[in-house]
Parts: C-alpha cells; structure tokens; sequence
C-alpha cells in the first residue's frame, strides 16, 4: 500500500470516529394538570428568593454563606473534578502525538563485546541521537470512545446541578436558621414579659397575705407559676444559643463572630409565592435534573461496555531519525505506519457482565429519576398545604391572643379589687403566656414554610 493510499485509509478511519453518540433524555413521569392547593397562583420564582422577605440582614447572611461556606466550596471543586474527568474522557476521539529526543552512550569496559549492544573493541564508545515524533489513533468504529465522553459530559451536569442543590439546601438552611433565631429572641422577649408580670402579681398576692386578705395556698400557687417561668426563661435562652451556633456553622464562621443587628421578628415580612404548575417543576429542582443527567451517563455506559465487546482497529504513524553525531540528527530521517486489530475472543463473561451491569445500572436510574420527580411535586404539595394549614391557625391564634391579653387584665384589676380570686388570675396567666408564645410558633412556621416553598420548587434555579 502507498503512502497516498494508506493516508486516503487514515482519513476514512478518522471521519468515522468522529461519529459520536445520542443520549436521548428520558420521558419524565407525566405532571398533574395542577396543584391541589388553592394557593398555587402562578408566577415567576426569582433566583434571589431570599430578597422576598425584605429582610437586609438575611441578605447578609446569605452572601456571606455563599463566599464562605465550606460545603459549597467542596461541591465546586467536585465539578472542576468532574470537568477534567470530561477531558480526559474526551482526548481518545482524536489520535496521541508524541516527540522524542533521545541521547545514548555506551563504554565497552573490556573484553569484544557481543551482539546485544553498539560498542565494540573496535569502537569502545559508542555515542548516538535520536528524534521520533509519533501518533497513535484507535478507531471509534462502535461509537464507544464518543460514549465515554458524553457519559463524563453527563456526569458534569449531574456535578454542577448537584453543586446547586447544594447551594440552595445551604441558603434555605441560613434563611430557617435565621428565623429561627428571630423566633426565640422573640419568644424570650415574651418570656421575660411575662415572668415580669407574674413577679408583679406576686407583689401583690404577698401585700395581700401579709394584711390578711390572701391565704398561704395562694401564695404558694403564684410562687409556683414564677418558678415555672423563671424555669422557662434558660429554656429558651438555651436554644437560642443553639440556633445561633447552628446559623455560624452554616456561614462558616465561629458563633463569636456572629452579629446579629437585633431585627424584630415582627418586621419580617412573609412573601406570597406562586407556586405555578407542576410541570415547571422538570426545569426548576435540580436535583431532578441531576437524576436526569445521571441516567444520561448510564446510558452512555451501556454503549462504552457493548463497544467493549467488538473488534478494536489501532493505527500508527512514527517519523523519526538518528544519527551518532547531533549535527547529522535530521540527516537520515525515515518514517514508519503501523496497524492492529485486536478483537475479545474469550474472558469468561466479564465482558457481557459488563454490559449486563451497566444496563441493570440503566434501569437503577430510571427509577430513581421517575422517584425524584414524584418526589418533587409531593414536596411541593406538602409545602403548600403546611402553608395553608398554618395561615387558617394564625387567623384564630390572633383571637387567641387578644382575648387573652384582655381576661388577664380583667382578672388581674379583678383580684386587686377583691372581687376575683387568684386562681382565675393563675389560668388568664397560662393562657396568655401559651397563647402569646403559639403565636410566635406560628408565626415561624410561616416563614420557614415559604423558605420550604421556595426549595421545594428549586429556589429560582432553572435548567440551563
């Protein structure tokens, strides 16, 4: 065969191996026309959700977890992992080149020598250079080396929307925690509110008893409750310090850094969130997308491990020279191709284990993408009736509580007057206290469940 011929050949080979493989996408569990909530409105998630709450320490926080956290940090570098995997993935669709430049010398110490080596006892040293420059290409006739890179390619989109799952579990785990803390600042707030005027019906059940007019169960009964509540008090102090180190360790940072500016809870508006129809909900959670482009990857392995099975065609091409002096290097270059076939004939099944394992693996996906899709709008609806569920307890909680505050303070100007006993005073207490701290309880559910909205329908993210 010529050298024009074998190159034609070359050249054939070379356009077909750069036939690469089709993933197709899977077909996706079919969507629910819509929402079983009444409160699914549609409209537009932005990626910032967290601005909704109108809260400008939150937006601190969530740019200072975003820059410092040490989980997002490592999900970045995995999808820098990934990309290079890709790479390398990628690099055998087209042929290896490699350069060469060698020097040798051999000194026949003594004796003739023998055939094995260039010295001689006529020519005790021996001196030579040498230059290659080779290539080497494995025809992608199966379409196996194009699968290995889009399985990588595949497996990078898995890693970058598992980097934004990351992400958007970091920044709704800072806005519950931050909530959270607002919440128990609040409820200690309303604990010491409360503590004070217990101590002040205390005040006056001691005035009582000592003219006489207040027996010594009473007494008893209102230190009882003061207890109670000075109990209460570290309580909530406790878990306050808690969800303070759980918010730092989520920024990265050690709770003695964490400055919060004192923001009423009261001041933290709950956003309206449209939940939209279930089908966005394939372009909006990524983890979705992340079972998605996993089963890509899959898919792609089957073919690499059914390519794996056929004939493989390796062909090569050397241009070298050689010389015992450096200067007549380039003098004498000459030029060699080569081909090779090379075809499993017997492995004792591993081959098609193989591929039966990367099929199995396949349908493993599968499942496991249909699963996070129903997965999906099942956290939504449960997202959307924990909101609305909340909302009809708050309206009877705020009736709770003014009706409350209002028997208290009947009862407390009461007993002062004589006309009521203490017992009354205790049970308005309770119930103010427990009516006024539910309300708080509420309140943060609230919130938190728009944060469970927003990462149930994927926080904004959207597939690009």
């Amino acid at each position: 065969m010529t050298l024009p011929s074998r190159l034609s050949f070359l050249s054939v080979c070379l356009m077909l191996g750069a036939c690469s493989s089709t993933l197709e996408a899977p077909a996706p569990v079919p969507a629910p026309a819509d929402w079983q909530s009444a409160h699914s409105a549609t409209a537009r998630i932005e990626g910032d959700w967290w601005r909704a709450f109108s809260s400008p320490e939150l937006d601190r926080l969530i740019e200072r977890a975003r820059l410092n956290s040490f989980d997002l940090a490592a999900a970045m570098a995995r999808v820098r992992q990934a990309q290079a995997t890709a790479i390398v993935a990628g690099a055998p669709l087209l042929p290896e080149v490699k350069f060469g430049l060698d020097a040798s010398r051999q000194r026949l110490m003594r004796g003739d020598g023998f055939s094995g080596i260039d010295a001689s006892n006529n020519q005790r040293t021996y001196t030579s250079y040498s230059t290659t420059l080779s290539a080497s290409y494995e025809i992608d006739f199966w379409g196996g080396k194009a699968a290995a890179r889009d399985s990588a390619l595949a497996a990078l989109d898995a890693s970058r929307h598992d980097r934004a799952t990351v992400e958007l579990t970091l920044l709704s785990g800072v806005a519950n925690s931050y909530l959270q803390c607002l919440a128990l600042t609040e409820q200690v707030r309303i604990a010491r509110l409360n503590l004070a005027n217990a101590r002040s019906v205390l005040q006056v059940v001691e005035t009582r008893q000592q003219a006489g007019s207040a027996t010594a169960l009473e007494l008893a009964q209102q230190r009882s409750l003061v207890a109670n509540q000075e109990r209460q008090l570290p309580l909530l102090e406790q878990q306050l310090q808690d969800s303070r180190i759980t918010l730092a360790t989520l920024l990265g940072d050690p709770v003695q850094t964490l400055q919060l500016g004192g923001v009423a809870f009261a001041a933290i508006s709950g956003p309206v969130i449209g939940a939209g129809v279930p089908s966005d909900l394939l372009t909006r959670r990524p983890d979705i997308a992340t079972a998605e482009a996993r089963l890509l990857a899959a898919q792609a392995n089957v073919q690499v491990a059914r390519a794996a099975m056929l004939p493989s065609l390796t062909l090569g091409a050397n241009l070298g020279s050689g010389a015992q002096h450096f200067a007549d290097l380039v003098r004498s270059p000459y030029y060699s191709l080569t081909a090779g076939l090379a075809a499993p004939i017997f492995n004792n099944g591993r081959l098609a284990a193989e591929r039966d394992r990367a099929k199995a693996e396949q349908e493993e996906l599968l499942q496991s993408y249909h699963g996070a899709i129903v997965a999906g709008f099942a956290d939504v609806e449960k997202a959307l009736n924990g909101i609305e569920g909340v909302e009809r307890q708050r309206q009877w909680q705020d009736e709770e509580v003014r009706q409350a505050r209002i028997a208290f303070e009947l009862a407390d100007s009461r007993y002062q007057a004589g006309a009521e006993t203490l017992l009354t005073v205790l049970e308005t207490q309770r119930t103010l206290y427990q009516a006024q701290d539910q309300q708080v309880q509420l309140r943060l559910s609230r919130l938190q469940g728009s944060v469970g909205l927003y990462k149930a329908l994927g926080g904004g993210w959207a597939l690009r």
